[in-house]
């Protein structure tokens, strides 16, 4: 043991597994506890029904640790949603890939934005994304007419709620997307660039790295994924409406991002934290209903889960 290990009370020494593991530690406790008082929590088809669920959350939580990794943040990833899902109905019949490229390139057209105003114009993030987050959402309204919308194509439709080797097509692409995002962060320049940047933007300038560029690709990279979170969203209600999908889910992508462990001072991602994350809060949404408790409840419990991830990384930063 070091001699700041012995300095410091014994409390303190146990406390620092807290920002790491504690995610794990509490869907552990929330299993167990749903074991011994939910009834058929155990069964497939709940288990099914909790990773369909969280796999969107998860989807934009990995583009929203990408930019909190850069000290930022994106409050428009649900307007995104809504923008891709307002046109899909539009352009499926063009074919499945169209329509899809369509979305995709409707994302990257607001990544471009937000990224433009934080790095060449100088926005903070929180404002930037806030534009986006209102103005986004309003587009995607106009474009859909303000109308809930039917989608019968069974090609597209099978992202939604097709099967692949028993396991629902969602939950493989949330998960091929989380590997891609992982191997971004750990095995690529741009990954090291990221978090070089979010650890001193200062020093990451002086050393020459192209900080306006990487921080557009971040930004990018986050609205293209929560389009792919508002397309599977799409395919999975078999519907289209602009101005309930995505809604919120900003902040439960954070709250995933936070609870998972990443800093919100940036320097760091930790992309199974933040799906271990996404997974408790969907546990935790999930456990409320169950037990017949009412929205408020879960809104509450929500927001003590999130002071007290914020708090354990301002513990760890402080000592």
């Amino acid at each position: 043991m070091t001699t700041d290990a012995l300095a410091r009370p014994r409390w303190a020494v146990n406390k620092a597994w807290l920002p790491k593991y504690g995610v794990y530690a509490a869907i552990l406790l929330l299993i167990l506890y749903n074991v011994a008082f939910t009834p058929y929590f155990l069964t497939l088809s709940n288990l099914r029904i909790q990773l369909i669920q969280a796999a969107p959350v998860v989807i934009v939580a990995m583009g929203m640790a990408l930019v909190i990794g850069t000290e930022g943040i994106d409050l428009s990833v649900g307007s995104v949603m809504a923008l891709a899902a307002a046109l899909i109905p539009l352009y499926l019949g063009y074919g499945v890939i169209a329509a899809i490229a369509v979305s995709l390139l409707a994302g990257v057209a607001v990544g471009l934005a937000n990224g433009v105003l934080v790095a060449k114009v100088g926005l903070q993030p929180i404002v930037a994304t806030l534009a986006l987050f209102v103005g986004g959402r309003g587009l995607a309204v106009v474009i859909s007419g303000g109308q809930l919308k039917d989608v019968r194509n069974e090609d597209f439709l099978y992202l939604g709620s097709g099967d692949l080797l028993g396991v629902p097509v969602l939950v493989w692409i949330a998960a091929l997307l989380v590997l891609v995002v992982a191997f971004v962060i750990r095995r690529t320049v741009f990954g090291r660039r990221l978090l070089a940047i979010g650890g001193n933007r200062p020093a990451a300038e002086l050393a020459g790295l192209p900080v306006k560029r990487v921080l557009i690709g971040v930004y990018v990279l986050c609205a293209v994924l929560a389009s792919i979170a508002g397309l599977l969203s799409v395919a999975r209600i078999q519907s289209s409406d602009a101005s309930a999908v995505g809604l919120l889910i900003e902040l439960s992508a954070i709250t995933a991002v936070v609870v998972g462990g990443t800093p919100l001072t940036g320097g760091r991602v930790r992309v199974l934290g933040t799906v271990a994350g996404a997974l408790l809060m969907q546990l935790v949404v999930a456990t409320m209903i169950k037990h017949d408790l009412p929205p408020s409840t879960t809104e509450m419990v929500q927001a003590v889960i999130i002071l007290v991830a914020v708090y354990v990384a301002r513990e760890r930063r402080t000592r």
